[in-house]
């Protein structure tokens, strides 16, 4: 039973870092990345569609991405919800068939607000994570066919975990932190 509750909560702290790297890969670090767009929502035949499977995508160089619709006819619908998007602040150029995206060389102040939503999508992860370990405790708490002492141990194994999955989130931030301030 505690290996249970132990087990979920370690496999959901995983998945909440792995969430959190995800998110970091959504602000741009001043160049072109197909994960920018990667939970970008298009208005298609009136239902949220994810871009990557309306699109396709080519980079041809370094700041550029080419998004070349699968439907012509969603083209307008991709380009407004590129420019509706407010972590990328593009302009994209369509010329009938292709969208290019070119990404904007970032300036000192804009480096910093991308370092700011980074450090808001870390603390948000950190406090999914809290939520994981609460719940676990809560679990281990309903659990009457132990003794107290293993309920303590488990609680903290479960610190441990949480301690880890907190520094995982904290070490990728450093990362990306490092990324977007890097000229």
């Amino acid at each position: 039973m505690i290996s249970d509750v132990l087990a979920s909560a370690k496999e959901k702290m995983a998945q909440s870092i792995e969430v959190a790297k995800a998110d970091f890969q959504t602000v741009s670090a001043g160049r072109a990345n197909p994960a920018l767009f990667q939970k970008l929502l298009v208005e298609y035949y009136g239902s949220p569609t994810p871009l990557v499977q309306l699109a396709g995508f080519q980079q041809p160089d370094a700041r550029t991405l080419v998004v070349t619709p699968f439907d012509k006819s969603a083209l307008k619908d991709i380009e407004r919800a590129i420019v509706a998007a407010p972590h990328l602040g593009v302009s994209p150029s369509n010329d009938g068939a292709i969208i290019r995206v070119v990404m904007p060389e970032l300036t000192e102040e804009r480096r910093r607000d991308y370092v700011k939503i980074v450090k808001d999508k870390a603390e948000q992860a950190r406090v999914a994570v809290r939520n994981i370990r609460r719940q676990a405790l809560s679990d281990l708490d309903k659990l009457t066919e132990v003794g107290d002492d293993e309920v303590a141990r488990a609680g903290k194994e479960l610190e441990a975990a949480t301690k880890q999955a907190v520094d995982g989130i904290d070490d990728a931030l450093k990362k990306k932190e490092s990324e977007l301030l890097e000229v």
